[in-house]
């Protein structure tokens, strides 16, 4: 009987140890559950969210863009479609370990631009230097400015001269497609 009960000792302990793993595993993967975005910082950018009728300065639509809160409300995703055949997407999260929004954009051109930033002043301002057409560097800043009613402003300024002139490449209004 003492051999017996040495091995039932074991099974016991052996019992116990899978299931302070199990109960372990099982709270870890409630801590992963638990969102680890839902702070403030994560959602500066949620003003952008949405389905949006996208115009240029001259009031003409040029295409339409869709932003969507995904992987738990840690990520933007934006899908664009201009009123031809260009399209893009880009992914846009809040880094906390760098106190910055950072975003990738693609294309279907080949473009990559890789952008960081953070809110100033109520708009998300983002820059990123690559390569211009003639190689030479060229800084990017990509402003996004939330306007009253719910519209939202967006322009695109380069410069290749660190700021002393810029070229406005883009400025388009966003409007809530219905």
């Amino acid at each position: 009987m003492a051999g017996f009960t040495s091995v039932g000792r074991s099974w016991v302990g052996l019992a116990t140890a899978v299931a302070l793993l199990v109960a372990a595993g099982e709270a870890r993967g409630q801590q992963a559950q638990q969102n680890p975005c839902a702070d403030e910082a994560h959602h500066q950018f949620d003003f952008w969210v949405g389905t949006w009728e996208v115009s240029n300065a001259q009031g003409d639509v040029v295409g339409t863009n869709e932003i969507s809160s995904i992987l738990g409300g840690c990520v933007l995703l934006e899908e664009w479609q201009s009123a031809g055949p260009y399209s893009g997407k880009s992914l846009n999260i809040y880094d906390a370990a760098n106190d910055k929004w950072h975003q990738t954009w693609v294309d279907n051109g080949g473009l990559l631009l890789e952008l960081d930033g953070r809110l100033v002043d109520g708009s998300m301002v983002m820059e990123g230097r690559r390569p211009g057409p003639d190689g030479s560097d060229v800084l990017h800043r990509i402003t996004w400015e939330p306007l009253a009613g719910g519209d939202v402003r967006q322009t695109w300024d380069t410069t290749a001269d660190e700021g002393q002139t810029w070229t406005t490449l883009f400025d388009g209004r966003y409007t809530p497609k219905e």
